[in-house]
């Protein structure tokens, strides 16, 4: 465990992982949260400019909140942003569906090739009891 000072108040607080904000802080920005899901709920034709100018949160934090997917934009808002891989639109999350379909399968190769390297065990090599 280690002190720090916190990102938005810079009091000093036992970080123990995660985001560098203290825990008065990470309540504070949850509230936040709630009150724009609410929003966003009651407003659905809303733009993230004008989500951010009405609840008074930054386009980073509503950016942040769409790639940890507890927010996405709906195919009524015309709203995207961009795969971190390939730049293509998507409504919510890290990746475009391609993306995460090529990686799924480069980790799959990569799994079956570390299976083909152990050597195969021959019943000969089996140890025996008397």
């Amino acid at each position: 465990m280690e002190v720090m000072n916190c990102r938005n108040c810079k009091r000093l607080f036992n970080y123990i992982g995660g985001q560098m904000i203290c825990p008065s802080c990470k309540d504070k920005l949850e509230q936040k949260f709630l009150e724009v899901k609410q929003y966003i709920r009651e407003n659905p034709g809303k733009n993230i400019s004008e989500i951010s100018k009405d609840m008074d949160v930054s386009i980073h934090q509503l950016k942040t909140w769409v790639r940890q997917e507890r927010l996405s934009f709906t195919s009524e808002s015309n709203m995207t942003i961009d795969c971190e891989k390939c730049g293509a639109p998507i409504r919510t999350g890290r990746f475009c569906e391609n993306c995460k379909r090529s990686m799924v399968n480069t980790l799959d190769a990569l799994y079956k090739k570390d299976d083909v390297s152990k050597p195969k065990r021959h019943e000969s090599d089996k140890m025996r009891h008397l």
